[in-house]
């Protein structure tokens, strides 16, 4: 017997549109030490969240086809900032955020980090969802399971996308997969879907852009994507 063949995650105008979102000409706004030099919330906002080394600005440049745009700091933690990224003409701004998890930083360091995730967090009504970034090779650490308690606490949708995911054997990420899933079930802030990833040879990019395109326009941002066929059911 044939293997059976999953359906799409999403429409061919999903697709599309995630491509379209994304070849626009995203661009660096700001960084922001302190919540009191954000951006004013006139703009919706998605996030990017993730331990120091898991590859997040790789996966944000790769998303956005920029090479450079989100630049990595050498040294794990000491980028401590928000830093707003937007496209003329969209009111949308992509936010990375600082990534976690560094074990060698200072605690003040880490302080100030919880201290302004946090905050940010708990007082940003424009912020759509945040991604929760997880290196596929390891999975779901302690450090994603504190970020994913501070998410649930700051009621903010959130979605697990595992990045390096040509790391793996399918068998591996398949089994990464399903363990993942099962272990946001008990999150009630998390988004069902867990998407795999690979800036390296661009796997799950476009149904990462397709993900946030329809997000998007479910806010009114951006062309809304028609149905052209079957796709899993959302939450």
């Amino acid at each position: 017997m044939p293997e059976r063949v999953p359906p799409p995650m999403f429409t061919r105008d999903e697709i599309a549109a995630g491509e379209a979102l994304f070849a626009r000409p995203w661009r660096f706004l700001k960084s922001v030490p302190d919540l009191q030099f954000l951006p004013a919330d006139d703009h919706r906002e998605i996030a990017f969240a993730g331990r120091s080394n898991v590859g997040k600005s790789t996966l944000f440049n790769a998303l956005v086809r920029q090479r450079g745009l989100a630049r990595a700091s050498n040294t794990p933690g000491r980028t401590q900032e928000l830093s707003f990224f937007e496209a003329p003409g969209l009111a949308l701004f992509l936010v990375d955020m600082p990534g976690y998890g560094f074990a060698e930083a200072p605690k003040a360091k880490v302080e100030t980090w919880t201290r302004l995730v946090r905050d940010y967090l708990r007082g940003r009504a424009a912020l759509l969802r945040v991604l929760l970034l997880v290196d596929s090779r390891h999975g779901l650490k302690k450090a994603d399971v504190e970020m994913m308690q501070l998410l649930d606490e700051a009621a903010v949708s959130y979605q697990a996308v595992l990045t390096k995911a040509d790391k793996i054997t399918p068998p591996r990420l398949t089994k990464v997969l399903a363990a993942t899933t099962e272990q946001l079930a008990a999150h009630p802030a998390a988004f069902a879907r867990v998407l795999a990833t690979s800036a390296q040879d661009g796997r799950g990019l476009p149904d990462l852009r397709a993900e946030l395109a329809v997000l998007a326009a479910a806010h009114g941002i951006g062309p809304p994507a028609s149905s052209d066929g079957d796709h899993i059911p959302r939450r």
